[in-house]
């Protein structure tokens, strides 16, 4: 949190009782209901904002007054812009099992989003950006300096299938060593991982992969294979672990509308811009990028992340960028000849790399620490 950034009660409280003056300061998404009587007192105002929470009219008449900024909300908007912390899965998911899925924020994010792009709503564009700022400020916050490990890979993998086990395994061997596995937040290889890097054990896996195994795919209906995930993520966060570090982080986009956010994750960073989501994911990727099968979101993913080291000062340290398939990235979807081609006599070319099998990709990765 910067200095002047206010977030909880507590660091308004400390704010308050300092004496300084509260010129300057950012109070973000508070409950301002029981500080209104101090509040009210205090004219050393100018410059101070306060996005969003919840004020009254009064308090909100005598900041404005005094020279403060106040940026309302939309009462109708489905989820808080001006939030200070990520996501959380119940938070996404909250009406589902009383409702079904479209009831949610999570759906009802979608909804608002495209409803605005199609009436041209620019105050709800403007809400729309503060909240994909709020939740990058978030994500860095929550990320401190722990190194991250990036994992690619497409919506259209099934929990029953050996592929998505393979992914579990990776996603819990990468954590397991100490990095914070991140994807795309979404079902299919992005879920795999991040399952398998929240779970507390190998037997973790293997339990919750049968369990998943019943409904295989967020088609037809998300509700059962969010209700199911929910269910394996409230027994997987039971079991204690020997630390309290973060292992699973998902950012996932509301560009997809198509495609809901897997739960397996310590926090959710959950971007209505897809372009602001994707750089800020690759990144964040500090130790490296593993990238399993996939189409034309992931091949967009696998060039975005292809420039930075192609364009890099030649004797910096780079991170790996590991694409596992030989078959499928050289033939089905063949992308391998041109960042070879790419490659040529750059440092890209020495850290990109193409194997078959997983546990190759995670020894690359690993052996970069």
């Amino acid at each position: 949190m910067r200095e002047n950034e206010i977030e909880t009660l507590r660091d308004l409280d400390a704010a308050l009782a300092s004496g300084a003056s509260l010129r300057g300061l950012r109070i973000q998404d508070l409950d301002l209901t029981r500080h209104e009587e101090r509040l009210l007192s205090r004219t050393d105002l100018d410059g101070l904002v306060v996005l969003g929470g919840r004020l009254s009219p009064e308090l909100d008449e005598h900041l404005r007054l005094h020279g403060a900024l106040v940026f309302p909300t939309d009462p109708h908007a489905p989820v808080n812009p001006y939030r200070a912390s990520l996501y959380q899965p119940h938070d996404l998911y909250a009406g589902l099992a009383r409702y079904g899925y479209e009831s949610t924020p999570d759906a009802r994010a979608y909804t608002w989003a495209r409803d605005a792009d199609l009436h041209h709503d620019v105050f709800a564009t403007l809400l729309r950006a503060i909240h994909d700022d709020s939740v990058s400020d978030a994500l860095s916050e929550f990320l401190g300096a722990a190194p991250v490990v990036g994992v690619m890979g497409g919506h259209a993998l099934t929990r029953d299938s050996e592929a998505y086990a393979g992914a579990a395994r990776l996603g819990h061997r990468l954590a397991s060593a100490g990095l914070v596995v991140a994807t795309g937040g979404g079902p299919g290889a992005m879920e795999a991982a991040n399952l398998g890097a929240l779970s507390p054990s190998p037997e973790a896996v293997t339990t919750a992969l049968g369990r998943l195994a019943g409904i295989p795919s967020f088609r037809p209906s998300i509700r059962d294979w969010a209700t199911v995930a929910l269910e394996t993520y409230d027994e997987l966060v039971r079991v204690p672990l020997p630390d309290s570090r973060i292992r699973s982080v998902g950012i996932p986009t509301w560009f997809y509308g198509h495609e809901p956010p897997n739960v397996f994750c310590n926090g959710i960073a959950k971007y209505f811009s897809n372009a602001i989501r994707e750089d800020g994911l690759l990144a964040r990727s500090t130790a490296g990028l593993i990238v399993l099968h996939g189409a034309a979101g992931t091949v967009q993913e696998i060039f975005q992340s292809i420039t930075p080291l192609y364009y890099a000062t030649e004797g910096g340290v780079l991170p790996p960028l590991v694409l596992v398939g030989v078959d499928h990235w050289s033939r089905d979807v063949p992308v391998w000849p041109a960042i070879e081609a790419l490659g040529r006599d750059r440092g890209l070319g020495r850290v990109v790399h193409l194997v078959d099998d997983i546990d190759e990709a995670a020894d690359i990765v690993l052996s970069r620490g």
